[in-house]
């Protein structure tokens, strides 16, 4: 974790609470805590308040804070932001989603022959890792495939119709949980890698701009990963 991390998490933190000090919150290392317990909490927060570290040590200007507003298990609001492009993604359940305040909608990308793929990576990468096995066998399905180092914004793409799908087999729920809402309030479909419906992901997801790419990708992803090696 870098300064620019701790100081960002800092802000995020004493903004959050001077608002509202019994919700919880839950990110990345240190940044779990709540007034009462988590458990009995109704409202949580679900923070990275620098996804894209790497990048933004190297002055690679794609990272953001992201931010999601949980009650009682749904997801109620969210926003991703890069400061670098004064770009803020925002959702609220059941109003759409907006990039700085004018709404935006998925792609209408059907055929992975035709899509745009971004990928998630670990930090640490092996041969046998799940995500570069997935990324060998789309590659050579898709139009085009990229890795930005940012899960959150590589959903906020998704959700503007710049990407038309991404996958990671190793993102946390702060690394996705506004981009899950994003997506789903611009007309895509995000689960987990399995399908799972879940209302805010607690590990690997995908997701696509229609149901049909969503379908064709998740069964190359569900096949590759049941194989032994």
């Amino acid at each position: 974790m870098t300064e620019a991390d701790l100081a960002a998490q800092e802000v995020v933190r004493t903004t959050i609470h001077a608002a509202f000090p019994t919700h919880a919150l839950i990110g990345e290392e240190d940044l779990l805590e709540s007034s009462d317990s988590a458990e009995g909490n109704e409202f949580r927060w679900i923070v990275d308040p620098l996804d894209g570290t790497t990048n933004y040590v190297h002055l690679v200007p794609f990272c953001c804070v992201s931010l999601a507003l949980e009650h009682r298990g749904q997801l109620l609001a969210s926003a991703v932001f890069n400061p670098f492009d004064k770009e803020c993604f925002t959702a609220a359940a059941g109003q759409g989603a907006a990039l700085n305040g004018t709404p935006i909608h998925a792609s209408e990308v059907h055929e992975l022959s035709k899509a745009l793929i971004v990928a998630g990576f670990p930090a640490s990468v092996s041969k046998q890792s799940p995500d570069l096995r997935v990324f060998n066998e789309v590659v050579t399905r898709c139009q085009g495939i990229r890795r930005t180092g940012s899960a959150a914004l590589n959903l906020a793409y998704v959700a503007a119709g710049r990407f038309d799908a991404a996958w990671s087999c190793s993102t946390k729920v702060w690394d996705s949980a506004a981009g899950f809402l994003l997506i789903r309030e611009a007309g895509g479909v995000a689960t987990g890698i399995f399908g799972e419906e879940t209302p805010v992901p607690t590990g690997p997801f995908l997701v696509a701009a229609t149901a049909d790419l969503h379908r064709e990708l998740t069964a190359i992803v569900q096949k590759v990963l049941s194989e032994r090696h």
